[in-house]
């Protein structure tokens, strides 16, 4: 059994086994990570009570006693999960549960790394990644631009993407949730971003779409969005007609009753009498007239947020264009723009 570093347990090959209990891997592990846990809950806290009161020696008996019997059934999962038979092993200080489970799998021929450090060592990585600074190109626009369909034709041509609003499952509005899976614990959230980050070549720029600080219940690490903060901005410009249309593409089909509840979250700003007619049109269906109403709370915010930016903006009129045609204007354009 070889015990690592963590940036060569990243790069090595082999399946990632998260042996931690299972309500430890949902609040956050490595992505890619398979959870294959020593003990369960109930199991890891009753060996952790069990240390507290009669110490080391009797929690390392009852761990044995608790996982001995599940010792064959490790093998014949981990033999599913890597046929090849190589696995990475990590847990959350690289101690024993780690050691544990790569003794069995070892014993039965695995070949097989832990991580130095555990999950403990990744986090410290994953929150620290972001401090080297690296360039990046902000896409802006007002609310139905199309700015996430053009970082994927962006990542389509094969540029630098960070697409944050897919990593945390959310557009970042009060309409953002609908449709879409439920959000990643924000310990998750911020592991997705450094590995990504991690993998970025320092030398091209990082196209990121323009976001508060928060997406939904997702947090921007700090470091990442103070370099948003300091980035340029590409401003996407099309008419509010196209606009129109794109917003009633993405929420067309959403539950009208999860439209309502989403506009009455912003009526303390939208307004009392703005928030009553944008429902009764969404009830009556006329949903281009009812985002018509909602365009004006969204714009104002946007231009808000875009005028206390201290940094270079180049307007990108994107009028008629298809996304993709928008990400090669912007690929050509970027020899003039000062990073």
């Amino acid at each position: 059994m070889i015990q690592t570093s963590l940036e060569s347990f990243l790069s090595a090959p082999g399946i990632i086994l998260d042996v931690r209990s299972p309500a430890e891997y949902q609040q956050g592990h490595i992505p890619g990570a398979v959870s294959f846990p020593l003990f369960t809950d109930a199991e890891r806290t009753q060996v952790g009570t069990c240390y507290k009161q009669k110490g080391r020696d009797e929690a390392v008996e009852l761990g044995f006693a608790i996982a001995g019997p599940k010792f064959s059934q490790f093998i014949a999962d981990a033999k599913q999960l890597s046929p090849d038979r190589h696995v990475r092993i990590h847990c959350w200080r690289g101690g024993m549960r780690s050691g544990a489970v790569a003794w069995v799998l070892e014993t039965a021929g695995f070949k097989l790394i832990t991580l130095a450090g555990g999950y403990k060592m990744f986090r410290r990585w994953a929150i620290a990644i972001f401090e080297p600074p690296k360039p990046i190109l902000i896409v802006g626009g007002m609310t139905g631009t199309g700015k996430t369909n053009i970082l994927a034709a962006l990542h389509h041509k094969k540029a630098q993407v960070l697409d944050l609003e897919g990593l945390a499952s959310h557009r970042g509005s009060s309409y953002g949730s609908l449709g879409l899976p439920p959000q990643p614990t924000n310990e998750q959230f911020e592991n997705e971003i450094a590995v990504r980050w991690a993998a970025f070549d320092p030398n091209q720029p990082v196209w990121i779409e323009a976001e508060s600080n928060r997406i939904g219940t997702c947090r921007v690490p700090e470091s990442l969005f103070l370099q948003m903060n300091q980035a340029t901005v590409l401003e996407i410009k099309r008419s509010r007609s196209e606009r129109l249309s794109t917003l009633v593409q993405v929420y067309g089909s959403a539950d009208r009753q999860d439209l309502i509840s989403a506009t009455m979250r912003i009526q303390k700003r939208l307004g009392g009498q703005r928030t009553k007619e944008a429902i009764e049109l969404i009830q009556s269906n006329q949903l281009t007239e009812a985002f018509d109403i909602i365009l004006g709370y969204y714009d104002k915010t946007y231009t808000y947020d875009l005028q206390r930016r201290n940094v270079k903006i180049y307007p990108i009129e994107a009028t008629g264009l298809q996304a993709a045609d928008v990400a090669t204007t912007l690929l050509a354009d970027l020899p003039q723009l000062k990073l």
